[in-house]
């Protein structure tokens, strides 16, 4: 009886569908921090991504390794010999006792403009075989003023249950109420270091005294980062200016679609009373007008967004103002959605 007893628990064991834990913090090696920075330095200002090797453990994602991709074009057969580098050199790894578990990859960014729909689309894709994974973020034009500019970064469940189905509709936003902040949810990160290594670094520390003019000249200036700031600030506000003659296109396409709906509403009723069962002929439905995707409005919001952020305030109020006269001030109509920035 108890052996029945211990093997129908077991099966109920097994038929119990896992419950997914959140992801509380993501813990990374020390030298894997250091591969992601001198691999985004050397080739700074080029963009480069590689790939983040660990293990998913209960709460907390550990990265105890990775390797970087080599800098490719857009060719299919490149593209081909980048998937084959990926799988030999997990392989290699294998081989030699070290963890080749994909746990998500890292990129380097510029000025923090890292929120685009192809980071959305790698992370969709790397969500259809890998249960956690996240994006590990780095800004080397940010590590010049003195900050270690790196970011785990997952999309927000609801924002990949909504993209699973599709419907990025004015009132499907509204209902699980989403905008350009809840796309992305940024983990905290944990450095880990093994015993030996605290042990050399704590031999490594200087002793000579500090005084105050040495603070002093870690106080950098930003004026050498405005100018990218603007530019990227102005490709937005362009990019903006297009997509506000796309909504207006969209409003008088939909100011037609219903003016002949409501026609072939009347026409329908005229001819209900004219037309007989068995003589009767089918009405044509007016075609009806093609949603529009949300994804991109949204990510451009956040790249706005983080452009004000540069650390000078008359910037920032002046880039607000630029905003602010760039997007449309009327009310939209309440089938549709508004993008608004914070």
């Amino acid at each position: 009886m108890a052996t029945t007893t211990t093997t129908r628990s077991f099966l109920q064991a097994v038929a119990t569908e896992e419950v997914a834990t959140p992801l509380r913090k993501v813990q990374m090696e020390g030298l894997v921090i250091l591969k992601i920075i001198k691999h985004c330095k050397d080739h700074s200002p080029s963009l480069v991504t590689g790939q983040l090797l660990g293990l998913d453990v209960g709460q907390d994602l550990e990265v105890t390794n990775c390797f970087p991709f080599p800098m490719r074009e857009e060719d299919e057969e490149i593209e081909a010999d980048g998937a084959n580098y990926q799988l030999e050199m997990m392989r290699c790894l294998r081989e030699v006792n070290v963890d080749n578990n994909t746990v998500g990859w890292y990129q380097s960014t510029l000025l923090g403009s890292y929120q685009t729909a192809e980071l959305i689309e790698t992370f969709m894709n790397y969500q259809e075989n890998i249960r956690r994974c996240v994006c590990i973020i780095y800004d080397p034009s940010r590590a010049d003023q003195g900050v270690l500019a790196l970011k785990a970064l997952k999309l927000s469940d609801s924002f990949m249950e909504l993209y699973r189905s599709n419907n990025f509709t004015g009132e499907k936003l509204r209902e699980n109420n989403l905008s350009w902040v809840n796309i992305f949810e940024e983990i905290p990160i944990k450095v880990s270091n093994s015993s030996l290594i605290s042990a050399f670094m704590t031999e490594l520390e200087p002793e000579t005294p500090v005084i105050q003019c040495d603070y002093d000249r870690l106080q950098l200036s930003t004026s050498s980062l405005m100018e990218r700031n603007m530019e990227f600030l102005i490709e937005c506000m362009d990019d903006l200016s297009v997509e506000q003659q796309k909504l207006q296109y969209h409003y008088r396409s939909l100011s037609r679609q219903q003016a002949q709906q409501q026609a072939w509403l009347q026409k329908r009723r005229i001819l209900r009373f004219k037309r007989t069962c068995s003589h009767g002929q089918g009405l044509i439905v007016p075609s009806m007008v093609v949603q529009l995707n949300f994804i991109e409005e949204y990510v451009r919001d956040f790249r706005v967004e983080k452009s004000f952020k540069v650390g000078n305030p008359c910037f920032y109020h002046f880039g607000t103002e630029a905003y602010l006269c760039m997007t449309p001030s009327d009310p939209l109509p309440s089938e549709d959605v508004r993008i608004t920035s914070k």
